[in-house]
């Protein structure tokens, strides 16, 4: 038998991205060949009856142009402009979803019914619950047992275009809150960098301020390292107080989780602590040099100088804590299909269900029955 000849791309499209390619880029050329299957099979159809409308051939075309922008964008290359500027993942998504409506709008009534249940789902996703569109599209789909009538498409059209430029929303607002971690970053690491490098060149301007003395009688001068101001007390209280900052980055990443979207946020938001902890160490020792707390402007050795640069260090969370609550904010604002409606706090549509109260004569059986025909009206 002849051997099989396997192909890196199985199709003459190239929809499938390469193996170095990320996870979004995975997705959305998986899904793009999805869209280019549907786009065929309406092709057939069309051909097949011997009579294709001119509005038809229109769309037609039309979305075939749509899905050949997606795929320039897919395989163009990512350089870190892009991935700044999010233009890649903008405009494929963009494209994707324009295409995805061209779709919808082909869609005879025989597969349009079952189109109801996903562009509601969308819908319910992505648009608040006081959205006239959604509100609408969701009696209709109701009122005809889950399935999407033929004169209601212009609606579903409607609702589909809505929640997608929703969801590119959530992303573009994904990435500017992406775009301000890591220009944060990127100062205080500037800012940290730049105390170092003083010290070195002019200790007595930085680092003389990070020494201290002993207690009487001796009041002998110490430094974080040596007896005399230098570069490296700089540079040492900062490594203690980014090692406190990484060790309260650790404990915190119980409470964070991770983001399928293809920007960086929760690692950002843990790189953002190292640098700021190692500002707060150098000062916060300023500020006990400088006698701000009553009753204490002085220590007593070097390990002391170290212990409170780690402290300081760690102190940094009560500040990157509130960033995080607003990065898991936006983060959980980008939704997909993976999240339930549950977390749509805005929807008056979903209720919680009536507590559960101890077993008697069948009267949990009967509350559990109650609860889920709630959610299931």
């Amino acid at each position: 038998m002849p051997s099989v000849q396997h192909s890196t791309i199985p199709d003459a499209a190239g929809d499938v991205a390469g193996r170095r390619r990320s996870s979004w880029h995975q997705r959305a050329s998986a899904y793009v060949a999805e869209l280019q299957a549907e786009l065929d099979r309406f092709k057939i159809r069309s051909e097949s009856s011997g009579h294709l409308p001119r509005d038809t051939k229109s769309l037609l075309e039309k979305a075939e142009v749509q899905l050949n922008a997606a795929r320039e964008a897919l395989n163009e290359r990512d350089t870190l402009h892009a991935r700044f500027s999010g233009s890649l993942v903008d405009r494929s998504w963009a494209n994707i979803h324009r295409a995805e409506l061209t779709i919808l709008k082909l869609t005879d009534e025989e597969d349009l019914a079952w189109w109801g249940t996903e562009v509601l789902a969308r819908a319910e996703q992505h648009l608040g619950a006081g959205d006239p569109i959604r509100k609408e599209l969701e009696s209709q789909v109701k009122a005809h047992n889950r399935r999407l009538g033929w004169r209601f498409k212009d609606l579903a059209v409607r609702a589909l275009r809505a929640a997608n430029d929703a969801e590119d929303l959530e992303r573009s607002r994904l990435r500017s809150f992406g775009n301000i971690l890591l220009t944060s970053v990127i100062l205080a690491t500037l800012i940290a960098g730049t105390l170092v490098l003083w010290g070195y060149v002019e200790p007595r301007a930085v680092a003389k301020n990070l020494c201290f003395t002993t207690p009487p009688p001796d009041s002998d001068p110490f430094c974080p390292i040596g007896t005399s101001p230098s570069g490296g007390d700089v540079l040492i209280v900062e490594f203690f107080g980014l090692g406190g900052a990484a060790l309260a980055g650790a404990v915190s990443l119980r409470k964070m989780r991770g983001t399928a979207t293809p920007y960086m946020v929760p690692m950002l938001l843990l790189l953002l602590r190292l640098p700021v902890g190692a500002l707060a160490a150098v000062f916060g020792l300023l500020i006990i040099q400088g006698g701000f707390i009553p009753g204490f402007s002085n220590l007593d050795s070097s390990a002391q100088v170290l212990s409170w640069s780690l402290l300081f260090g760690v102190a940094q969370e009560s500040v990157t804590r509130l960033i995080d609550q607003q990065g898991q904010k936006v983060i959980s604002n980008v939704r997909g299909p993976s999240r339930g409606f549950e977390d749509d706090t805005d929807s008056d549509s979903v209720r919680p269900a009536a507590p559960v109260r101890p077993a008697v004569n069948g009267h949990r059986r009967q509350t559990l029955r109650q609860a889920f025909r709630r959610y299931d009206q």
